[in-house]
Order: C-alpha cells, then structure tokens, then sequence
C-alpha cells in the first residue's frame, strides 16, 4: 500500500516451517500440503489428547504425542479434535529418548492421519518448543503492531484531509493513491459522481464510466452517508473484499467524505442564513445603504449596477403536505440561486412564509433587467425538466408544486430594492390566485385590476365591501354559488357559454342564476352589480390563497 507502512503479511503455517528452529526438527509434510499457508493466530503446545475442545481456531499445535504415540485410535482422536477445533496445522516431534526418530510412534502417526485434511507435520528430530513459540509469537504480536500502525497512519491521513477541509475529489484521489488502483465514488443509483487512480491492469487513470461486474463478483465497497441518509457508495474494482487493510481505508475515506460534505453543508447553511438574515434586515429597514454595502462587504458581495427583488410563490394546492412543501422550498431555493449565480454576482435569498421565497438579484452593468430574468426562470425550468415530473401548468422545482414570480422595481440602492420584495410578493400571490395570461415573471402592471386588490386586501374597509357583495356566498350558501359566479363573470354573462362550461342544461342554469341573484339581492345582468362582485371575487381568491 503506497505511503503506509507494509510490514503487515499475514502470519502462515508456511512462514512458520521455515524457522530455523523448526528445520532442525527435519519436517515431513504428512498431509495438508494445498492448505500450507493457512494463517496462524496463535502457537501452543499440547501434549493432552482432548485439546481440541479447548482451541478457537487458528492455532499451530506443538506436541510430542507422549502417553498415546502408540495408539493408532488415540492418535488420531487427538488429530481429529484439533482438526474439528479449527486448528491451523500441527507439529508432532516423534524421537526417543537418545533423540532418534521413534520408528514405531512415527508408523502410527502415518497411519493416524490417513483421511485428515488439516497440515500435519512429523519432526523427525528433537526441537526446542520454546523457541518456536517465541518466534511465532514475535511475528504474530509484530502482524498486530503494523495492522495498528498501518490503521494510526490511515486515520491521520483521513483525519488531516478533513482538517484541511479537502474535497471530494481530493479524498477520492487519496484513497486511489493509497490502494494503489481505480476507486469510484457512486451515487445511490450507481451513477458515477467522481473517480480517481490507474487501472492496475492498463496504467490508464480510471475513467468516469462506472466498468463493468462481467466476472459476477462483488465489488469491495463502502457506503457514503450519516445513518438514515445514505447518499452514495465507494467502490474499489480491483480490491479484495476480504483484505482487511484495503477494507479499512475504504471504510476510513467513506467516513472521510462523509464529514466532508456534512461540512460543505453546514458552512452553505451558515452562509446562506447570514445572506437570508441580511436581506430580512433590508427588508425591514434596520440598514442604511452605507450600513447595507458595508454589511455585504462582509458577506463577500460586489457591488452591482442594478438590484432587482423577486419573490417566489409555490401552490401545491389543498391536497398537498405542508412539510413535503417546505422541503420542496428549500429544494426550489437551492435551484433558484443556483440558476441567478452565473448572471448576477449578488443573490440573496429568504424564506418569507411557507412556499413563498424571496431573491434579490444583483446584475452586472451590461444586464438588460427583463432579458436576464427571463433567462434565470428558463435556466430554473431546464434543470426542473430534467430533475423532476410536471404535473402542474407550471410546474417548477418540487415535483408537480407550482410556482409563479413576481418582480419589483429595480433600484440602484440595497435598500431601495430591498423595499420592492412586498410589492413581489402581492404581485406573486396574486397571479397565482387569479387567472391571467402566462408570462415567466409578472409586474404589477401585468396583474392591473388584480394588483389593485392585492394591494388593498388587508384594508378593512375593502373587507366589509367585499363581505356585503358577497354575503352568504362566503358561509357557502349555496355551496355552488361562487364558482358559478366566477362562471358568470367569465364568460361576461352570455348564458351559453356559462351553461356549456359548467356542464348544465338552459334550464339548470336559469333556475341556478335566479336563486344566486336572490341570495345575493342584486341583478346580475346591471353591469355594475357584476363590477363590484367581480372585485369582492378577487379579494376573496386573494384572501383564500393567502
């Protein structure tokens, strides 16, 4: 592994019959020989024949066989419990008491371990067990040392790069650097979002393309995300799954990315709540405009030549969720800000109440005001074409919520902008609220009559004219009288069209018209009765959509 220390091979069977204390002994491979390099946990020596029971698995077992070498039956009940235990291998010394080979003990062994399939060695001369296990032990506690070695330097490498508030990409490259091959960092859908590091096999960088799982295998791999929210995937082609070393900076970069982009967002979030907080003050009036360019100074804001507000209405209509709709917000924001960026070296933004938002844009000297909004709402609805489904007339950012913008007048001055946010907000609300032609973004000149309304809704005056226009239809008695209204007035009064619009036969219709002039006590065919009606209408949709 490039960069870190590798003095971590495992520990085998192998590596242990090439001891020099081990040779002296003059081994015979028995049996076992494909499974040689079996890694080995731990070294014992065990001379009692129910050992096998007391083992975890991985042991190399040193034993002289004394009290059973001559039992084929106890031989091999010693041999069979070491086997079903999971022991490693076996050493077995076999030499009488002048240290020669103890023929007999050495036949019995050969015949003991006829149908085993764990390594068995026979030492055919005598060896000091001590020393064995105080090499083998020296190794394997060395192994442990370097694995810990080896997980301090990963964890100061991944723990530095965060420190230094390193990216993506750089923490991809990274651990390509250190597995010394391709890694990919996916989303959840297996879309490669960024990639690094050569190709084992070719030497080429690793391209964007996610390469293909031909052989059936499982990819080694890490998931990217806090618990809950899981946001992608780090995978290494050519690592094996099983190598706890790679596994581990695997594990350690995931973690890495992970705190890497929970703090690219808490400083947006941080960022974005001071801009949202300066523009709230604007709007309030708290700054005077030195205030105002000193405070954007701070935020790292350029002058600009022309500041334009905006204000975002979201309808989701009466069926929706409130907070499916907030978070939608929060999405629609992110896509508007996003969209205002390459076009005005100001954008400030701020929630005015749910599923309404507001911008204030600043564009460069060379900007015509309307040809760079138009290019900002076209800009928002390309990337909603291709995130999300539309199923609303004008359907935006948020799957099927749709929006409608209204604009300000354009000022020269922070504040004097900053002043025109209400004025967008009637003029988003009520072009929402009303019908009116589509148009990407609406002025108060485009909502005439309407904007008047909006303008006076909140005047009690306007409410108690609209209340007494209006009277019962307002409790919903009858429950069909202002959308038959509405109608009415649509259609400028001409029976036919309201009967073929609102699906009713002539004579329905008449019988419907005579009873809603009389819950109403006026005329519908005075055309000044239906001017005040149609304004009390007005207010009352505006004050429904509010």
């Amino acid at each position: 592994m490039a960069g870190l220390s590798s003095n971590d091979e495992v520990v085998t069977f192998r590596m242990l019959l090439e001891l020099e204390e081990v040779r002296r002994g003059a081994p015979e491979v028995l049996n076992g020989h494909a499974d040689l390099d079996r890694p080995v946990r731990w070294v014992h020596v065990a001379d009692t024949e129910g050992v096998g029971a007391l083992i975890e698995g991985g042991e190399l077992v040193l034993s002289t066989a004394a009290g059973f070498r001559t039992s084929t039956t106890r031989l091999r009940r010693f041999l069979s419990g070491l086997e079903a235990g999971g022991a490693a291998a076996a050493l077995i010394e076999l030499v009488d008491e002048s240290g020669l080979p103890d023929g007999a003990a050495v036949a019995t062994l050969r015949q003991a371990v006829r149908g085993l399939t764990m390594p068995i060695v026979l030492l055919n001369r005598r060896i000091k067990f001590v020393r064995v296990t105080q090499a083998g032990h020296r190794l394997l506690i060395g192994q442990q040392l370097a694995r810990l070695e080896r997980s301090r330097q990963v964890h100061e490498i991944y723990t530095q790069l965060n420190l230094d508030g390193a990216d993506e990409q750089q923490i991809v490259e990274t651990t390509a650097r250190l597995l010394e091959g391709p890694v990919l960092l996916e989303d959840v859908a297996h879309r490669v979002l960024l990639s690094a590091g050569p190709d084992p096999d070719t030497g080429e960088t690793a391209s964007a393309g996610r390469p293909d799982e031909t052989d059936g295998t499982a990819w080694a791999g890490q998931v990217v995300g806090a618990a809950g929210s899981v946001w992608g995937r780090l995978v290494a082609p050519w690592v094996d799954p099983d190598d706890a070393g790679d596994m581990l900076v695997l594990e350690r970069a995931a973690q890495a990315l992970t705190l890497a982009r929970m703090a690219a967002r808490d400083q947006a979030d941080l960022l974005h709540r001071a801009q949202a907080g300066f523009l709230q003050a604007l709007m309030a009036g708290d700054l005077t405009e030195d205030e105002a360019q000193e405070r954007a100074d701070g935020l790292g804001l350029a002058p600009a030549r022309t500041y334009v507000p905006l204000v975002v209405h979201m309808s989701s209509g009466p069926e929706r969720d409130l907070t499916l709709l907030q978070l939608r917000e929060r999405v629609a924001q992110e896509e508007w800000i996003g969209a205002a960026r390459p076009l005005a070296p100001v954008v400030l933004s701020a929630s005015l109440r749910s599923g309404t938002f507001a911008l204030l844009l600043g564009l460069r000297e060379t900007a015509d005001v309307d040809t760079a909004l138009t290019e900002v709402v076209a800009r928002v609805r390309s990337r909603a074409d291709r995130t999300v489904t539309r199923d609303a007339d004008r359907a935006g950012p948020g799957g099927g919520v749709a929006w409608t913008v209204g604009v300000g007048p354009a000022r020269d001055t922070l504040n004097g902008a900053a002043f025109g946010v209400r004025e967008a907000a009637q003029v988003a609300r009520t072009a929402a609220a009303t019908e009116t032609r589509d148009l990407p973004f609406y002025r108060f000149s485009d909502i005439r009559l309407r904007g008047l309304v909006a303008l006076l809704a909140d005047d009690p005056r306007v409410r108690t004219f609209a209340e007494a226009e209006l009277g019962p239809l307002l409790t919903g008695h009858p429950p069909w009288g202002m959308e038959l209204l509405a109608l009415y007035l649509r259609h400028g009064g001409n029976k036919s069209e309201v009967a073929r619009a609102g699906h009713l036969s002539r004579q329905a219709l008449y019988a419907r018209l005579e009873r809603l002039e009389t819950a109403l006590g006026v005329s519908l065919d005075d055309a000044e009765s239906r001017a005040a009606l149609h304004v009390a209408l007005l207010w009352a949709r505006l004050r429904t959509s509010a």
